[in-house]
């Protein structure tokens, strides 16, 4: 198969190492990455103050506290009793450590030769993390190493290395810190830099290879996040560790054969069914990789005008409810949080001429409180060494940007200094068709008001929640009418029982339960969905019958819609069901975050601080209880806190058709 990414580069990446012209990707193609290593104090010394005090500061914190370490106990934790944080978390933990010490070596620039006593607090200690990742038995998480699985065992074997996610995000932090501090680790800690080199060779480069049938390549049209995570890894390693010529050209080919994989299986109105989160896993690093080549190769490695690239661009921002709230499908979390690459998002909207994805990006990152952590090293160095991008971050006025920014961005900057553009990002409606996805709000250009979401699709999603049908509510950015998000993993959670978490069942989201829940599977879905995209009315309508078991319900007919305010009527977002023949008690599920208060035909959620949303329906028709759900999971919490609610409608003796509206207006009381 070829696709869109190899079609355009093949002429480059087939052309033979000795034919004329050179070979893109001869001749040290490290050194023409977009970062520069250490020793160019011209790019690192102008690094702001406010960023480089937050690294320093952070770094500083590490240095004080012990090194996580990597125990066979741990690892075996996953196998034993399904408990993957147990190593998962050690792992992620000594990354994000190496990667500040990393960060903090640049910015300061200490050295010192081999046989000097002190005075290179972050380098050592960031040789001593690498090190010890180096010296670890196996970069592979637990649930993923198949070798060991099949054995029986609960130990790796370092000689039968498993090319996984873990193993990724190891080569890439071995790949940039090589980069990054390689004239420095050569004076203080000579022969690291072999080390490193023989490490990744041996766990990703050689299995890349040698195997050709990894299940993420997704070859058989399943390509997911897999895809594009690993093979940035391996492309990055390729590019900054493989000194030999003809074997870095042979594995950047194959990586990008491999991509298309996961560019072919891309929806054309750029959807990520795996949610917000997992849009930088996956779509964000194809960006980077496109970005990785044009600077490693030129012109002729160059392929970051493909069609499909913009909308892909725009799927964050389209899933924005306000701050750091985003509609999340599948397993995403509802809160972004930090540690989001939003330099990249900022650098393509400019380069696409996506004004309101470049403010979105830089608004975004000052929301989750800056650059300094940005889910990898290579990201970081990329944010760091992005004059541009660190000026506009850390919100300088618009004069003192001015040496950085052209004229025009300047002037942007200075409007949004003035919030005379709002958030240009937030549009009045966004419709996905291939992912049978609608988002609308009140007003285009604001989070105040009135927003919702509301999903179609099927039960085969990847990272698949039963939630055909579901939709949110949000009030000024904030949602109240909730997706729950994904707990944390555990070894069960992508097998058979995966469904046996509350979280991913569709009693936990905003859907009907017809005399039971919904059924898994890419068969079990929407039908009939049609969208009304109005000035006045946003809407979608979908039959829902098939998203259940067969023979549940004949017909379940569900509206969506949100009405803007009107001849003196508020806003409101208004649910309508019509159904044919269910054959036992019905019930309508709401998920809400905040307090409720219930009454005859009403109920009233209220967000701690802010706003609050005014539920109606006929209490002839339906019954309300409320049951509030005490929050233990530690991912669910960071969005939620610690507590949701469940508001369920029931219809007791249901006729054999009927319909039921539930009404959501904003309200300052009752």
């Amino acid at each position: 198969m070829t696709g869109p990414l190899y079609e355009r580069l093949a002429p480059a990446l087939d052309q033979h190492l000795d034919d004329a012209p050179a070979h893109p990707l001869s001749a040290g193609p490290a050194a023409r990455c977009g970062v520069p290593d250490v020793t160019d104090r011209s790019v690192w010394d102008a690094v702001p103050e406010p960023i480089r005090a937050e690294v320093l500061s952070l770094a500083g914190a590490e240095l004080g506290r012990p090194a996580p370490s990597l125990t066979a106990s741990a690892w075996a934790r996953a196998l034993r009793d399904g408990d993957r944080d147990a190593y998962e978390g050690r792992a992620r933990a000594l990354r994000e450590r190496v990667t500040l010490l990393v960060l903090a070596a640049v910015l300061t620039g200490e050295v010192a030769d081999a046989n000097a006593p002190g005075g290179c607090p972050h380098l050592d200690a960031a040789v001593d993390g690498l090190v010890a990742f180096a010296e670890a038995s196996t970069w592979c998480w637990a649930p993923h190493d198949r070798h060991t699985s099949s054995r029986g065992e609960v130990v790796p074997d370092p000689e039968q290395p498993f090319l996984d996610l873990g193993a990724a995000e190891v080569a890439a932090l071995f790949a940039w810190a090589d980069r990054v501090l390689g004239p420095h680790l050569d004076r203080r800690a000579p022969g690291v830099r072999r080390r490193l080199r023989r490490e990744v060779d041996h766990r990703v480069l050689t299995p890349f290879e040698q195997v050709r049938d990894w299940h993420w390549i997704g070859a058989d049209g399943s390509a997911n996040n897999w895809n594009p995570w690993v093979h940035s890894a391996v492309v990055a390693s390729a590019l900054l560790l493989c000194d030999d010529d003809t074997r870095r050209a042979r594995l950047v080919h194959l990586a990008v054969r491999d991509l298309d994989h996961y560019l072919v299986a891309l929806p054309d109105d750029g959807g990520i069914d795996e949610g917000i989160a997992y849009w930088f896993a996956g779509a964000c690093r194809v960006l980077e990789t496109l970005d990785l080549l044009a600077d490693a190769g030129g012109a002729r490695l160059d392929a970051r005008d493909l069609p499909l690239l913009p909308q892909v661009l725009r799927y964050p921002q389209r899933m924005h409810f306000g701050a750091d709230f985003y509609v999340n499908v599948g397993d995403a979390p509802a809160r972004l949080g930090g540690g989001r690459p939003w330099q990249v998002v900022f650098r393509w909207g400019e380069r696409l001429g996506q004004e309101e994805t470049a403010a979105h990006a830089v608004a975004a990152a000052r929301q989750a409180g800056g650059v300094a952590d940005v889910g990898g090293l290579g990201r970081s160095l990329a944010a760091l060494a992005d004059a541009r991008w660190c000026r506009a971050v850390t919100a300088e006025a618009a004069v003192t940007a001015g040496a950085a920014l052209s004229p025009e961005a300047a002037e942007r900057a200075e409007r949004a200094e003035r919030a005379e553009d709002g958030a240009p990002w937030l549009a009045r409606a966004s419709w996905l068709p291939r992912l049978q996805l609608l988002v609308a709000r009140e007003t285009a250009g604001t989070s105040s008001g009135l927003a919702m979401a509301v999903k179609a699709g099927h039960n085969g999603e990847h990272h698949n929640h039963l939630d055909v049908g579901s939709y949110w509510v949000a009030v000024d950015g904030r949602p109240l009418v909730v997706d729950v998000g994904r707990p944390v993993y555990t070894a069960q959670t992508f097998g058979p029982r995966r469904y046996e978490a509350w979280p991913f069942q569709s009693a936990w989201h905003n859907v009907p339960e017809p005399g039971g829940g919904q059924a898994p599977g890419a068969e079990h879905g929407a039908r009939e969905v049609t969208v009304r995209l109005d000035d006045a009315v946003t809407a979608l309508r979908a039959e829902l019958s098939g998203a259940y078991p067969p023979g549940l319900v004949a017909r379940w007919e569900r509206e969506v819609r949100l009405v803007r305010a009107a001849g003196g009527e508020p806003a409101e977002v208004v649910v309508e069901d019509r159904w044919e023949g269910p054959s036992r008690e019905l019930t309508l599920r709401h998920v809400v975050s905040g307090d409720v208060e219930l009454g005859e035909g009403w109920a009233l959620v209220s967000a701690r601080s802010g706003p609050a949303l005014r539920m109606e329906w006929d209490p002839r028709i339906a019954v309300a209880a409320i049951e509030p759900r005490e929050l233990d999971d530690a991912q669910v919490r960071l969005s939620w806190g610690d507590r949701l609610t469940r508001l369920t409608l029931t219809v007791p003796e249901p006729a054999d058709s009927g319909r039921i509206c539930v009404r959501w207006r904003r309200s300052d009381g009752r």
